[in-house]
């Protein structure tokens, strides 16, 4: 077995996690299998510096590398990358070898050198939530979405920032190897959770504030641990032992949303997940996840995602976690 050439491209402010992270998942993967060979580039061979000053040791400099033959091609993303976009040398290099090999990815803002090169025109692309604007604004050839943490649109594979890199990584190897490799991969990283493609960049937990109290950790565990269960207002104050009125108003005050809308974004993503990785039904994903009936899912996943039920499944429904959009 000729092991797949994995080439990472790297340059001055680049995210250290952007590599780190899909490098380690390909090397843990070919430890299994023999699969995988990784080199680092960049613009010079040598020592090039990430936006955090962690040092990395390039092997070898962009006009230096064959591009043929790369089986696929990462572009990390970073703070550097809006330098590395107007390198000449770079950008032509990347143009060639992306078009040459058989995968091109990106993480985070790696898409802008991608879409330098040419390779994401009339692709649907994601990156970084905080330059989704700046992307839609420079590159109106190209459709951004910066709701799923990665996004495959054929051969061009594209995620949204660090730690998302990691999923991106997993999916490629799944793609290859199938899903028990990519499994074991993550079982070894120590991955509490493998997130599919579909997964927002703006779930609840990230984006809602921490609380700071016992009864209202508590109460967001119950919700999450089982979405579906009863969680009226009235059920969740009692829970956290406290008056209704008091727990309306402490909830929100340390959370930053009220307690029925927290309990129903909740709920929309776990109608999300099911519907991208499993076959069950609408009607049946509603029951589950605490809607009552399919119609009840309907008005609250377009209110919240402006799209059916049945056309996210569309859009996310694959055996990779991921749609091809060929």
């Amino acid at each position: 077995m000729i092991p797949r050439r994995i080439v990472f491209v790297v340059f001055d402010g680049f995210q250290s996690l952007d590599l780190a992270g899909p490098y380690e998942v390909f090397q843990h993967a070919s430890r299994l299998t023999g699969g995988y060979r990784c080199e680092i580039v960049a613009p010079v061979a040598g020592v090039i510096s990430a936006g955090s000053g962690l040092p990395v040791h390039a092997g070898a400099g962009v006009l230096d590398t064959d591009p043929s033959g790369i089986d696929t091609l990462v572009v990390a993303g970073g703070r550097g990358v809006d330098d590395a976009r107007q390198d000449r040398a770079l950008v032509s290099w990347v143009a060639g070898a992306g078009a040459a090999a058989r995968r091109v990815t990106s993480v985070c803002s790696g898409v802008f050198l991608l879409a330098a090169a040419g390779l994401v025109a009339g692709r649907r692309v994601t990156t970084h939530w905080s330059r989704e604007d700046q992307l839609r604004r420079e590159h109106p050839d190209v459709t951004v979405d910066c709701d799923p943490i990665f996004i495959r649109d054929g051969r061009v594979w594209t995620s949204a920032g660090v730690t998302a890199g990691i999923d991106l990584a997993l999916a490629l190897v799944e793609d290859d190897e199938g899903r028990a490799v990519a499994h074991q991969v993550a079982r070894e990283l120590v991955m509490f959770l493998r997130r599919p493609g579909s997964q927002s960049q703006f779930s609840v937990p990230l984006w809602s504030e921490q609380p700071s109290s016992d009864p209202i950790r508590a109460v967001l565990s119950a919700i999450h641990a089982e979405p579906g269960a009863e969680h009226g207002v009235a059920e969740l104050a009692d829970q956290a032992g406290l008056s209704l009125r008091h727990f309306q108003r402490k909830f929100t005050a340390e959370v930053g949303t009220p307690p029925g809308a927290y309990v129903e974004r909740v709920r929309i993503e776990a109608a999300q997940r099911a519907l991208a990785e499993g076959d069950d039904p609408v009607e049946t994903i509603a029951r589950h996840c605490g809607f009552g009936t399919g119609e009840t899912l309907r008005r609250a996943f377009h209110r919240h995602t402006r799209i059916a039920p049945s056309d996210y499944r569309d859009r996310f429904r694959s055996t990779t976690y991921t749609r091809e959009y060929a």
